[in-house]
């Protein structure tokens, strides 16, 4: 299995001039470093990070890592940046945004669900304009992911898996994404061409995505531990 960080964009929501994904927590630790040591402690070998914006300053902080560069990162978004690291890969791929915050037992739980089927990971909560939202069918598989989901069961929050058996359909779909996609649209396009997607539901344990100042807060109030 491959591990993916997106962590290329400028972040202009939150207005730092260094990447998120290097923000400090209250504990001393960023939030790519903190992503990093956990993915390793639960035995997550490889670790592909995707750069863009002053890419320098993550590379330096993070030499144990593999690196794929997204050259447009400043007019491109997420769905380009993760084609740009499974384009020529063949082998199961998690994949993470650079600015999730979540504790240990939420990524735990998440590989403990791996089992040949591709996997969203939700919560589920009331969701505003700006998240990423989901339905279900009866079965359980995801039909709808994306900001406009209607009658939405809750928020996708950035922690995905897709199998080795969905990744070329998956790859072909990122490429077909127009340049502002999130890669949420990829996964819509193969589930219209008929591809099962489950939802992991990690309501139970924290886990914030930090895009705008007051996510930043709540994750500095929530996460005063490496332990957690």
């Amino acid at each position: 299995m491959k591990a993916i960080i997106l962590a290329a964009g400028i972040g202009s929501r939150l207005s730092r001039p260094f990447p998120k994904s290097l923000s400090v927590l209250p504990y001393g630790e960023t939030i790519l470093g903190r992503q990093i040591r956990i993915m390793r402690e639960l035995g997550v070998k490889e670790i592909i990070v995707v750069v863009g914006f002053k890419m320098t300053l993550i590379m330096e902080q993070f030499p144990e890592v593999y690196y794929k560069y997204n050259p447009d990162y400043y007019i491109t978004n997420t769905s380009k940046s993760l084609f740009r690291a499974v384009e020529h890969l063949d082998d199961d791929v998690l994949w993470l945004n650079g600015d999730v915050v979540f504790e240990k037992p939420v990524l735990k739980g998440f590989l403990g669900e791996i089992a040949g089927e591709s996997l969203v990971g939700v919560d589920r909560k009331n969701c505003g304009e700006e998240e990423v939202k989901y339905l279900r069918d009866d079965d359980g598989y995801i039909t709808e992911i994306s900001k406009e989901v209607v009658g939405a069961e809750g928020e996708a929050v950035g922690i995905n898996f897709v199998a080795k058996k969905d990744l070329p359909a998956f790859t072909e779909a990122l490429r077909r994404c127009a340049d502002q996609d999130y890669f949420e649209k990829g996964l819509e396009f193969i589930i219209q061409d008929g591809a099962k997607i489950r939802p992991v539901d990690i309501s139970d344990h924290a886990c914030i995505e930090v895009d705008f100042e007051e996510d930043w807060q709540s994750a500095q109030k929530t996460f005063l531990r490496a332990d957690q």
